[in-house]
């Protein structure tokens, strides 16, 4: 039985490795998964990724604030594994996937940070965007592995992969 899964690592440097981040440019290969293959594993390859952000706040003299946002989708490469002899150009494109969803909640986070009014709770306030979006993120992550049966429901993947290429163009930033 053929099984990929995901690992959702989303939280803001709870890496112990520093992440690549996602560029348009770059596509994942198996060479970029570094990880030890867990004894026992069914599961044919793991991609984990997730998204970071960091903001510096400056408070106007009307009472306002400024606040610049720097938020990135991340690919772990040492905490990402496959099994050579199950893997394939299909189960590498379903893994890709999963980093370019990680990259289309980055941009909706971003979206949701930059569209805020905040106030002096701003630490706890771009916290409760930040996991939130999280929490999208990871229902849509499962809700991928489930409709495309970890890829091997072929129709379905492809489907997805029309999807996510569209939302990916749609916010292209």
């Amino acid at each position: 039985m053929l099984l990929v899964l995901v690992l959702a690592a989303c939280a803001v440097n709870a890496q112990e490795e520093e992440g690549l981040p996602w560029r348009e440019e770059w596509r994942l290969t198996w060479e970029d998964f570094k990880g030890v293959v867990p004894m026992g594993t069914v599961a044919a390859a793991t991609t984990a990724s997730g998204i970071s952000y960091s903001y510096q706040a400056e408070w106007q003299g009307s009472g306002d604030v400024q606040v610049v946002f720097d938020v990135k989708a991340h690919f772990y490469p040492t905490e990402s594994w496959y099994r050579p002899s199950v893997c394939n150009d299909h189960i590498l494109n379903h893994e890709q996937l999963h980093f370019d969803i990680a990259e289309i909640f980055a941009r909706k986070l971003r979206q949701r940070l930059e569209s805020k009014k905040y106030t002096r709770n701003i630490k706890s306030e771009v916290k409760e965007i930040y996991q939130q979006t999280v929490r999208d993120l990871s229902k849509f992550q499962k809700q991928y592995d489930r409709e495309t049966n970890f890829s091997r429901n072929r129709e379905n993947q492809l489907l997805w992969n029309e999807l996510i290429g569209k939302m990916l163009n749609a916010n292209t930033p």
